[in-house]
C-alpha cells in the first residue's frame, strides 16, 4: 500500500472547507488543524461525517439572510 505508515491530518480553512494534509508537514496557508489525525481513510470517514453542508460558508450565511 503506497500510504501505508503516513498519518493524515484534517484542516478547515475559513469556509468550513476541510481536507487532509500529512501530518508531518506545516498546514498550508489560510487553514487550520481541525482536531483530528489519523490515516487516509479515516480521516476522510471522519469528513464525510462532519462535512454535510459541502456549501462554503460564506454562500451558507448568504442564503440564510434571505440574499
Amino acid at each position: 500500500m503506497e500510504n501505508q505508515g503516513v498519518f493524515y491530518k484534517v484542516v478547515v480553512n475559513h469556509e468550513m472547507q476541510y481536507s487532509i494534509w500529512r501530518a508531518d508537514r506545516e498546514n498550508p496557508l489560510g487553514w487550520e488543524d481541525a482536531g483530528f489525525t489519523g490515516d487516509k481513510e479515516k480521516c476522510l470517514d471522519y469528513i464525510e461525517s462532519v462535512w454535510t453542508d459541502m456549501r462554503p460558508l460564506s454562500l451558507r450565511k448568504q442564503m440564510d439572510n434571505g440574499n
